[in-house]
């Protein structure tokens, strides 16, 4: 009996650590674990009233006053995972609501753009928050294996961008974009794409491939400079509050890139707050 109050109060114990560092999915797990314990609680507390166990022992260390401070802790940890989700939520609705936003204004810049063709802004993660917690962003640089194909279709479009043929590599890029969509290329095509436009001077355009690189990889490797060049689009199309947030949000996700440095000194040149 006692060996089984003990193994109940580890889990308890053990619970918080993925509560706290885990995806949508855990959480989940962490709910539905929280009400196997409380099971297990009750189990526990009707054997211990039918065996008589409940007011032998030690004061303060009886059977029954464990119980209530397992109970106690499962409380918490339920509390807990139900902060984290919420705040989860938030954080993924507000971020989505503002790369939507900047879509909106990208198309109104842009002649000919359609406000009514964009449709609704995915969440951030993939996923419906409503339904469950998304994550709320990537930590690696996607791991799934190249496409046939992928690779070489990426490289050509490179050497176009490389060789000066600037429409060439944004229409090659563009096409990648739309045949590998999720691939382990697609954030950095749709950057090199930006770069092809900004050579064009379509800066528009080269704003919604930024965007599009961005909302594709939130920290991997190209991350900080996507995020970076949108705001330096911005500041270019002359929406300077839009770019001066956006450039800032470079050095809070990204303090220690070197595109943190160009965002400040952009920043300092248009005169940002």
């Amino acid at each position: 009996m006692i060996r089984r109050i003990a193994f109940v109060l580890g889990l308890a114990l053990m619970a918080p650590v993925p509560a706290v560092a885990q995806d949508a999915t855990t959480l989940a797990d962490i709910k539905a674990q929280l009400s196997q314990l409380y099971v297990d609680v009750q189990a526990l507390r009707s054997e211990l009233a039918a065996s008589g166990a409940l007011t032998t022992g030690a004061v303060g260390a009886t059977p029954l006053e464990r119980l209530d401070a397992i109970e106690r802790s499962l409380q918490k940890l339920t509390s807990k995972s139900e902060e984290l989700e919420n705040r989860i939520n938030r954080i993924t609705t507000d971020g989505t609501n503002r790369i939507g936003d900047l879509e909106f204004r990208l198309c109104e810049l842009e002649e000919g753009c359609d406000i009514g063709a964009l449709g609704d802004t995915p969440m951030l993660g993939g996923v419906d928050n409503g339904a469950t917690v998304p994550t709320p962003a990537e930590t690696t640089e996607p791991t799934a294996q190249l496409a046939i194909g992928e690779q070489a279709d990426f490289t050509r479009a490179q050497e176009a961008l490389a060789s000066g043929d600037f429409r060439g590599a944004a229409d090659q890029f563009a096409a990648f974009g739309a045949a590998y969509p999720g691939g382990a290329l697609t954030a950095k095509a749709h950057y090199l794409r930006g770069e092809a436009l900004e050579s064009l001077g379509e800066m528009t355009e080269a704003a919604r491939a930024y965007l599009a690189s961005f909302s594709a990889s939130q920290t991997g490797e190209i991350a900080p400079d996507a995020l970076f060049k949108l705001g330096y689009s911005l500041s270019v199309l002359g929406q300077t509050q839009d770019a001066c947030i956006t450039l800032a949000e470079v050095g809070t996700r990204f303090p220690g890139a070197p595109a943190t440095l160009e965002a400040q000194s952009v920043m300092r040149n248009i005169g940002c707050p």
